[in-house]
């Protein structure tokens, strides 16, 4: 039976605003809706989300979490075996830092002396095989892929005052009417023009502009710099984003 995102968000332990910024991104998007316009959770949802929740536990950021789910690649049931190794060893690791501890209050008691090594036991900061081993299996093309948007996507350190007033002027824009829902005709009409001031920077296929609108809500820098101007706003620009690739991707 289908359930709604108010019973999902309290079977998982997650908030409801979770599950949206997981429908906006494109990281777990339901398989149907309800007349009424609300989210239905079928039993691949709830598997999807299980495996987001793992990722998140084991510090994968959500854009890698996607880029893992999404590929053709991925087997369930290899992830979580792959899972399982990682939470095994994050385990171990736990309780030989719990031991320093122990023993690092002892020392500072009086009741007993530690060297310099001891005081090091259990503390790792290395990289673990088994991560990297799921980034390589299912994630690190369109991870490194992101990245490179990104990273091109930024590199505008040069913004002359004209440019620089357009920008704030767009961005303001987009931000008055953030509450719009992102495929309503004025929703549209700006994110036009904020594409349309994007190609300044160079030339933007539907399929980059989505990427890069996506990146919006996925990258930490980008969120929190556009919702400077607005809580909300980066997730609406990604979704608007999206919406007007897909309207003019289908027009090439």
């Amino acid at each position: 039976m289908a359930l709604k995102v108010k019973e999902v968000s309290q079977l998982a332990g997650i908030s409801v605003r979770t599950l949206h910024h997981y429908d906006e991104i494109g990281l777990l998007r339901p398989e149907r809706t309800a007349e009424a316009g609300y989210r239905l959770y079928a039993e691949r949802d709830l598997e999807r989300l299980q495996q987001i929740l793992f990722f998140r536990e084991l510090g994968f950021t959500l854009l890698e979490i996607r880029g893992m789910l999404d590929d053709p690649a991925f087997d369930r049931l290899e992830a979580l075996e792959l899972q399982r190794r990682l939470l095994e060893r994050k385990l171990e690791q736990t309780r030989r830092m719990i031991d320093n501890i122990d023993s690092t209050i002892r020392h500072a008691k009086g009741e007993m002396e530690m060297t310099d090594e001891q005081r090091f036991e259990g503390i790792e900061f290395t990289n673990d095989p088994y991560e990297q081993e799921a980034r390589e299996r299912w994630g690190e093309a369109k991870i490194e892929e992101s990245k490179k948007k990104l990273a091109e996507a930024t590199r505008t350190p040069g913004l002359s005052a004209e440019l620089q007033r357009e920008w704030e002027e767009r961005v303001q824009t987009l931000a008055g009417i953030r509450h719009e829902q992102p495929a309503s005709p004025i929703a549209q009409q700006e994110i036009g023009r904020w594409c349309d001031f994007l190609h300044h920077f160079g030339t933007y296929s539907p399929e980059a502009l989505a990427g890069l609108g996506r990146l919006y809500t996925e990258d930490e820098r980008f969120t929190a710099h556009l919702d400077r101007y607005g809580a909300g706003l980066a997730a609406f620009m990604g979704a608007a984003m999206e919406e007007y690739a897909r309207r003019h991707g289908s027009e090439d």
